[in-house]
């Protein structure tokens, strides 16, 4: 979910740089820039391009001969090393800034220039983003800040990998924050410290000390959020929502599914052992022997739908391989437990485990588990990520 947003963020942020260097570069005698697009290529018909734009939906742009079509890679800021294209070089997933000609006429807009960047080279820069985040981030849950000396104190993981990570701060650290009611990072926006608070969800790149539990901050993204567990009441597929009954305000939230989402099945053997390691967590034991499987690992075999045949002792890992649901996939009367922006009666999810009945046996550990996972899995490496 938020890699994708990462990189579509660094992506703008690059073709805003260049459509500015474009637009100082114009002749003194036009008084207003021209128009622009910046999106995806959705589709080409002809010498027409689709643009999903980041503001605005779909747009057809009309692409003349004469208009000059370059192609930079993701992040290069001005066109000085830029590649000349033909127009049978841009593709669907592309993305691209387009210049709009404003002097042209018809009903369909023409282009008077186009910056791309390959769909290969933005999927090469976003794996290369991903495993520095795995590799150099940091996430979990906020326990404490001091604006004055820039310490962030964060309660990760549990249980045997819970730890406490101070995250060091300064002037150069990147501060953003989630918009209100958003779980879009490249809707994030910078941040004073003073606006994390105790209780908020936090990931944070840099350079870490060698037992990981300080880090040298170059980027932090933070963000409110709520944790929800209960039973689905009603279903609406055409709204992409649905409605659960908070077991612990005892009110009805409505639930809006995105496709930003992150949604996993818990079989329900695991369920059962994962809950009897959570309760035993919870209460400060071991599980009961009878719940361990052999070796004392917590393995995803004999379920048949995690996705993996060796044991994993991090559970976090083991709900990364359990295989991805739609929302066609819930009826009404489930048990979920998810992560979602922050709201009283109306939020977006973020994370969602269906097949946790189990677990809501033990909820404040189980609610522990999800916020680490949402924090630090696969589809959250760049923002709260």
């Amino acid at each position: 979910m938020h890699s994708k947003m990462k990189i579509r963020t660094l992506v703008s942020m690059a073709l805003a740089a260049l459509s500015m260097a474009l637009l100082s570069a114009a002749p003194p005698a036009t008084a207003q820039a021209p128009a622009r697009m910046v999106g995806t290529i959705t589709a080409i018909n002809g010498t027409t391009l689709t643009v999903k734009t980041d503001a605005d939906g779909e747009h057809q742009v009309e692409v003349p001969a004469t208009a000059p079509i370059k192609r930079v890679a993701p992040g290069q800021k001005d066109l000085s090393t830029a590649e000349s294209i033909p127009f049978a070089g841009l593709a669907t997933g592309d993305r691209v800034l387009v210049k709009l000609d404003a002097a042209a006429a018809g009903a369909t807009p023409q282009a008077l220039q186009i910056v791309a960047i390959k769909q290969t080279d933005v999927a090469l820069k976003q794996q290369k983003e991903r495993e520095d985040w795995q590799r150099r981030g940091v996430g979990g849950l906020v326990k404490s800040v001091d604006a004055q000396s820039g310490a962030i104190v964060l309660s990760s993981g549990f249980g045997a990998t819970a730890k406490t990570v101070t995250v060091h701060t300064t002037k150069a650290t990147i501060l953003k924050r989630y918009a209100p009611a958003s779980v879009r990072f490249d809707a994030a926006q910078p941040a004073p410290i003073d606006a994390i608070h105790a209780g908020d969800q936090l990931r944070a790149r840099g350079t870490k000390n060698a037992d990981g539990t300080e880090i040298d901050a170059e980027e932090v993204v933070s963000g409110t959020f709520r944790n929800i567990s209960g039973t689905i009441s009603s279903l609406d597929a055409t709204a992409s929502t649905f409605v659960v009954k908070d077991l612990t305000t005892k009110k009805q939230v409505t639930i809006h599914i995105t496709a930003d989402a992150q949604m996993r099945q818990l079989p329900e053997t695991m369920a059962r052992m994962l809950a009897a390691r959570l309760k035993g967590t919870a209460n400060g034991t071991s599980a009961p022997a009878a719940a361990r499987p052999a070796g004392g690992q917590w393995s995803s075999q004999g379920s048949g739908q995690a996705g993996g045949s060796g044991g994993s002792s991090d559970p976090q890992q083991m709900l990364n391989r359990l295989p991805a649901i739609q929302l066609a996939d819930l009826k009404k009367g489930d048990a979920v437990m998810l992560v979602s922006t922050d709201g009283t009666t109306d939020v977006t999810g973020i994370t969602l485990l269906a097949g946790v009945e189990p677990l809501l046996e033990a909820p404040a550990a189980s609610q522990n588990l999800l916020n680490n996972w949402s924090m630090g899995s696969g589809a959250a490496e760049a923002a709260a990520q």
